[in-house]
């Protein structure tokens, strides 16, 4: 999010900090936006190909804990040296709340089910995060009741997405669609609704005003969730520290340093400055993305299916944004 930081003056401090989030509620910049959505489409979209080779040889959830207690607490250590003020007992204890619904309920949802489901329904269960958002958002006590263009726009991005990861499902393929099994599939459900429950509280919860001392409070905090889970699932007694790789280690400081630094900060910024549904349209855009760079880095085909489902997709987005745009921003 280092479009935010760039409009403050050259030496940060404590009392400038907390205009981040009055000036991200009045008049966002159209280039932060821009930018911080090109971050969680973008980058996001690439952390597949590097959780898969972090995974190779480190444990799941100790992995994800590691990454983001590391990149929470590096990100907090900085903006203290720039004079951000310390987050008091009622922002660590909002944090705990919304790092466990985003990284324990639903990043670490996700990682112990991709054991049991195949990645192509795993990313279509996933996918459900924007109905979810609109759902939930429509239901709160501000509620806004999703329009036709919005709602199209969300069945329309899951159309696109089953064209892409299961296109047996519609009967585009000669595969026998495949048996998933219960559990794996409602664990991603439930990382869905868990994940789209912390983005919206997020919004209101008592944080800190500056949303990157929020964003590293609630890394801290989701990630020692993520690590004890792993403790208590015995993930540590079958690790083998001599057989990681360098591969998976650099894997990890990438996760680290886009995934969580530049995409969970631009996410979280985004969630305090951008309607819900519009943030949620990463969960369309992404898997795009992870096909694409499967295309580039590992020479995967790219058919005509492809091609069809990310055109469903963009469109997708296209229409939940204009719905956005005719109505009144909600900040």
């Amino acid at each position: 999010m280092g479009t935010t930081l760039a409009e403050t003056p050259a030496t940060p401090s404590a009392a400038n900090l907390p205009d981040l989030r009055e000036t991200a509620r009045s008049a966002p910049p159209l280039v932060g936006v821009l930018a911080a959505f090109a971050a969680v489409y973008l980058i996001w979209g690439s952390t597949y190909l590097a959780i898969r080779v972090a995974v190779e040889t480190l444990p799941p959830l100790l992995m994800a804990g590691v990454r983001f207690v590391t990149a929470g607490a590096l990100l907090l250590a900085w903006l203290r040296f720039w004079g951000a003020a310390w987050p008091t007992a009622a922002h660590w204890r909002s944090a705990a709340v919304a790092g466990g619904l985003l990284l324990l309920g639903g990043n670490g949802l996700v990682v112990w089910a991709q054991q049991y489901v195949p990645s192509g329904p795993a990313a279509l269960l996933v996918a459900t995060v924007p109905i979810w958002m609109v759902l939930l958002h429509a239901l709160g006590p501000r509620g806004v009741r999703p329009g036709v263009l919005e709602i199209a726009g969300l069945l329309l991005g899951l159309l696109g997405l089953v064209v892409l990861v299961y296109p047996a499902a519609l009967g585009l393929s000669g595969r026998v669609v495949e048996r998933i099994d219960p559990w794996g599939a409602a664990a991603l459900v439930l990382a869905s609704l868990s994940w789209s429950v912390g983005s919206l509280y997020s919004r209101h919860a008592d944080l800190p005003r500056a949303p990157l001392v929020a964003t590293a409070i609630e890394m801290i905090c989701g990630g020692g969730l993520q690590i004890v889970a792993g403790l208590l699932l015995g993930e540590a007694w079958r690790f083998s520290p001599a057989g990681v790789t360098w591969h998976s280690l650099a894997a990890m400081g990438y996760l680290i340093v886009f995934g969580s630094w530049i995409g969970f900060s631009a996410y979280v910024w985004l969630l305090r400055v951008a309607p819900p549904a519009r943030v949620a349209t990463y969960a369309y855009v992404n898997p795009v993305v992870a096909v694409l760079l499967g295309w580039l880095i590992l020479s995967e085909a790219l058919t005509p299916l492809k091609i069809a489902a990310m055109a469903l997709i963009v469109t997708a987005v296209a229409l939940i944004t204009l719905r956005r745009r005719r109505t009144s921003p909600e900040t």
